[in-house]
């Protein structure tokens, strides 16, 4: 359950700006990249430490300004597990659009509970660290091939969950998980999320290597598509490119929970997944510190803000789009030109929406009514005690080299993570 992706259909940049960077910063992988989260047991107290972009993002200087305080981002993915010492107080009531038995809270993979840790989790207990500690979870539940293989399932529950994230009151959606087909309705369902003034992230896949077969929602014009690096900033040897790679962000090596016991951390490979959740939270902390902004401008800063070492402003990688994220430049020196607050970024359209509360659902919505929309309250029985996540400490400034791979085979499933 990996996830992939091509090129085309995406981006409104001319071909010839993407491809001239190519010939100049391509270096050539010769490692394998495997994806078994349960590898080696990472002990919890050290964690954090394998948490390596934290430092040079300047996370504990970046929390003196803001962390992300005031923002609601929503988790689409498998779950959200709000027990762990990590995340307790930080998730609010949410949508279970799997059309199974449990509901949003019932994390059946680890993986949406590893996403929402990445986001927002406090790091008490020696859990995961989050980039932005002050900001909120909605979590919304989808399914993935494994879960639809062994329940009856609602097979519209990705359009569904983007519907209901749309029609809540979180300013960010951050989806982690990826499809190899494109659907009407879930095209409609993220255009309906770009009317109401959301910022929409997702990852761009992990099979660069295995057919780099373009994924969805990645793929569609009104999603940012995240992908990939390395500690060095490099793009990740499986990260996948092409038209849909947006901007990069920290990616590889970082831990994820083994299961869905939730008592230990393991060692993974990383992935997109991560990438997504971490350039979601960047978000988080910018749209704190300007709550009056609208998602494109939160957006167009955090393109301006990208490292790209010597690139010219404007000009598209194909691995790591406008560059890795590096949200200190705009909290801690104020730079990065928000632009026209109605004008996408990504599409160069104008938009509608504000995105500043929750609003009724949209006219037609095939939105099932087994469990309720998001809501303000926090999940009960969860601690409400604030962390400034001051516990702990931009991103690799430098030129970032990009990974090119050799084509490979390629193993055909409906849904996966993007990690």
């Amino acid at each position: 359950m990996t996830a992939g992706m091509s090129q085309t259909r995406k981006r409104r940049m001319p071909v010839g700006l993407r491809g001239c960077l190519l010939g100049a910063m391509a270096v050539t992988a010769a490692w394998s990249v495997g994806f078994a989260v349960g590898a080696t047991p990472a002990v919890a107290a050290d964690v954090q430490s394998k948490q390596w972009y934290l430092g040079p993002m300047h996370s504990k200087e970046m929390w003196k300004v803001t962390t992300g305080e005031g923002i609601k981002v929503a988790v689409i993915d498998s779950g959200v597990n709000p027990s762990t010492s990590s995340l307790k107080g930080q998730v609010l009531k949410g949508f279970d659009a799997t059309g199974a038995d449990g509901d949003e809270f019932d994390d059946y993979d680890g993986h949406g509970t590893t996403m929402a840790e990445l986001i927002a989790g406090t790091g008490k207990g020696g859990g995961l660290q989050g980039l932005a500690p002050g900001a909120k979870i909605i979590p919304f539940r989808v399914t993935d091939t494994e879960f639809q293989n062994k329940h009856s399932v609602n097979a519209n529950d990705t359009e569904d969950a983007i519907r209901a994230a749309a029609d809540s009151d979180a300013r960010i959606i951050s989806m982690s998980m990826a499809s190899d087909f494109p659907g009407r309705g879930e095209r409609e369902a993220v255009k309906y999320a770009e009317s109401k003034g959301k910022l929409f992230f997702a990852g761009v896949g992990n099979n660069s290597g295995e057919g780099n077969k373009e994924q969805f929602p990645a793929s569609y014009p009104q999603v940012v598509g995240v992908a990939a690096t390395d500690s060095a900033g490099k793009a990740s040897a499986y990260s996948q490119h092409g038209g849909s790679v947006d901007i990069a962000a920290p990616g590889d090596g970082i831990p994820t929970w083994c299961d869905t016991k939730f008592q230990r951390y393991c060692d993974s490979e990383g992935g997109t997944s991560q990438a997504t959740a971490i350039t979601s939270a960047a978000a988080a902390l910018i749209w704190s510190a300007h709550p009056d902004w609208t998602a494109n401008q939160v957006l167009n800063v955090l393109f301006d803000t990208a490292g790209r070492g010597d690139w010219k402003k404007g000009t598209l990688s194909n691995y790591l789009g406008h560059g890795i994220i590096r949200p200190a430049v705009n909290i801690l020196k104020g730079k990065g030109n928000p632009g026209a607050p109605d004008i996408s970024p990504l599409t160069k359209e104008k938009t509608s929406g504000s995105s500043a509360s929750p609003a009724a659902s949209a006219p037609g919505s095939s939105q099932p009514q087994k469990k309720e929309t998001a809501g303000d309250a926090v999940v009960a029985g969860s601690s409400k005690e604030k962390d400034d996540g001051s516990s702990l400490g931009l991103i690799i400034g430098g030129a970032a080299a990009v990974v090119v791979l050799g084509g490979g085979a390629f193993v055909l499933i409906r849904k996966r993570r993007a990690a």
